[in-house]
């Protein structure tokens, strides 16, 4: 059953994030299809982003929502970062007035180092862009997750 919004539409285009207080991973991806694409990293300042430029990807990949990594530690609990991705989804909803969610990253890290070596070798990857696939990890898994609940 794919995901609405109050009644509206069904969401099936994302725009998926890996916020950091300097980088802003971004990635889109298809929830039907189930597809993800790492697409940029947008540099931040104050932890917020370029607005003009998530305007750009939001009208370029014609978002319906989007999916913003939330830190957390191991065992679940928040770390300062954690508030700051929930506030930064809250911003893109208020800008956008598209559905924002959040969705655990832990491991995600990790998961960009496996998912990169077979892709190739993460070596390869330029550090500036470690965490758009971190944004692809994120959407895969949030869409994995809406498919088994």
């Amino acid at each position: 059953m794919p995901d609405t919004s109050e009644g509206k539409k069904p969401l099936l285009r994302f725009l998926g994030f890996d916020f950091g207080e300097k980088r802003i991973g971004v990635a889109t991806g298809q929830k039907t299809l189930g597809t993800t694409q790492a697409l940029c990293v947008l540099k931040a300042e104050n932890n917020q982003p370029n607005w003009e430029q998530v305007d750009a990807l939001i009208k370029e990949w014609q978002v319906d929502a989007f999916v913003v990594g939330l830190p957390l530690n191991m065992d679940g609990t928040e770390q300062p970062v954690t508030l700051m991705a929930k506030k930064f989804a809250k911003r893109l909803h208020g800008r956008f007035g598209l559905p924002a969610f959040t969705h655990d990253e832990r491991l995600s890290t990790a998961e960009v180092r496996e998912y990169l070596f077979e892709l190739g070798g993460y070596k390869k990857v330029k550090d500036s862009d470690f965490d758009a696939y971190a944004a692809e990890l994120i959407l895969k898994s949030y869409f994995e997750s809406e498919t088994t609940s």
